[in-house]
């Protein structure tokens, strides 16, 4: 037998208009299920204007408007952050838009990060004009180069920021070796660990201090939703210099009589919630309640998808290595990699599913741009998008897409060239992506001449 609720109020009488809005809804049951629930609400009804009033001065935790916060968001932000080993996550609405909170919750107008010049095109953007517009500089350095790093930091220095695993070359970042450089400094390493993903790779076990991840790629992992997170890993003591990071020590407004560290230092994380009543509040990148759910979705299949992915991702390179039309693969896997070694301390359960590989170049700018084209074009299984961590195998070409705003010479330290190819292998037979790149690939003539390369491409 089913019972049915009781009622918490009486049922005052009402018309039809108000029925239809209305009737058959509490906003104070909560339903048993089996998994999250999406929870599309843009507001919260308040049990009285007292409890609103405790929630809004940050005296109270709970849920106020979706801009900030959402039931269903929270659930996503618990699970990446267990999965990270962190103390708080944000759920932001893209990859971009966790890069931005994290650094903007660090560093203010006239202040400084150094990040390295290895990063996906996009997050170079953001940094260099964007960042610059705000008033906040950032000092580019090749990831590789410790010096370089130890030689960027500055006193106004906020923050050093890299990928685990850059895009798209899969440079493996030494991270035990740049966290040292940033305790040295006495500020916070964040990683952007989109493509490790916390399965390959915790970053908080090699020193990193915060994480953020852009969920649309392997998280979400079926190219539906966008969306990004940011994790507070618990490992940096903003109080130890606290004349630093006032947004977090000193008086905060939102927070009536105290700082961000006295409400939340012992329950939570002081930056996190800096990161939402500030960041996420002010400049709104939401994540919604469907996509956290869609993100959630995926979760749960993560270290499935990631070995196949991986697996099937260093089959593709081997075979690739060894076509004569190659002429090199970038990636951590192979023994030719010199970031092997890197990869085998750091990902010890699997290299990376993205990664790039060379054709033999012309020479000619517009050649080269043709020879990729053409290969491109006689792919059929694997598809020409500019995303990655997708179940479907995806290529791109960073020098015209992803990666078209750089210079030729950040191109160059970027170790992108006008016939570097980016994939992004999904969760399809390795078989049936490896025969498409030989498709591909045996039509384009074994040589490294430059000009028996250009008269093929031109005729």
């Amino acid at each position: 037998m089913v019972s049915m609720p009781e009622q918490t109020r009486p049922a005052a009488p009402r018309s039809f208009a108000t029925a239809q809005i209305q009737a058959g809804f509490d906003s104070g049951v909560a339903e048993n299920t089996a998994v999250p629930s999406i929870h599309q609400s843009n507001g919260f009804e308040f049990r009285s204007l007292t409890e609103a009033r405790e929630l809004f001065a940050l005296r109270k935790d709970g849920n106020i408007y979706s801009r900030a916060a959402n039931p269903t968001v929270l659930v996503f932000e618990k699970r990446v952050a267990e999965l990270e080993g962190g103390i708080a996550a944000a759920g932001v609405a893209s990859g971009q838009a966790a890069v931005a909170v994290a650094l903007l919750a660090l560093a203010k107008q006239g202040e400084h990060i150094v990040a390295a010049r290895q990063l996906y095109g996009g997050t170079v953007d953001l940094l260099q004009d964007t960042f610059a517009d705000w008033g906040i500089e950032v000092t580019f350095v090749d990831q590789d180069d410790l010096d370089a790093w130890r030689a960027a930091v500055r006193p106004s220095t906020r923050a050093l920021f890299a990928e685990s695993i850059s895009n798209p070359i899969a440079q493996v970042l030494d991270l035990g070796a740049v966290a040292a450089v940033a305790k040295d400094a006495g500020v916070p390493l964040v990683i952007d660990n989109t493509v490790a993903t916390p399965y390959l790779q915790r970053a908080k076990d090699f020193g990193a201090d915060i994480v953020v991840h852009s969920a649309t790629k392997f998280i979400g992992g079926h190219g539906t939703s966008l969306g990004g997170v940011v994790v507070d890993l618990g490992t940096f003591d903003f109080t130890a210099q606290p004349g630093r990071w006032p947004q977090l020590t000193a008086t905060y407004p939102r927070v009536p009589d105290g700082s961000l560290v006295e409400r939340f230092g012992e329950t939570g994380s002081p930056y996190i919630a800096l990161v939402k009543t500030k960041y996420v509040h002010d400049l709104g990148p939401s994540l919604s309640a469907f996509n956290a759910f869609q993100l959630l979705q995926g979760l749960e299949t993560l270290d499935l998808r990631m070995q196949r992915h991986t697996a099937s991702a260093l089959a593709v390179a081997r075979f690739l290595e060894a076509h004569p039309a190659v002429a090199r693969v970038h990636h951590p896997g192979l023994d030719s990699s010199p970031w092997r070694t890197q990869a085998q301390t750091y990902l010890p359960d699997g290299t990376s599913s993205v990664f790039a590989f060379d054709l033999h170049a012309t020479g000619d700018p517009d050649a080269d741009f043709r020879l990729v084209e053409e290969l491109i074009s006689r792919l059929q299984v694997i598809r020409l998008v500019a995303n990655i961590g997708d179940a479907r195998s995806l290529v791109a070409h960073p020098a015209s897409m992803t990666h078209s705003h750089m210079s030729p010479t950040q191109l160059a330290e970027a170790h992108i060239g006008p016939t570097t190819v980016r994939l992004s292998i999904g969760l399809e037979d390795a078989r049936d992506i490896v025969d498409d790149l030989a498709r591909a690939l045996d039509r384009i003539p074994a040589t490294a001449d430059s000009t028996e390369l250009a008269e093929s491409v031109a005729g």
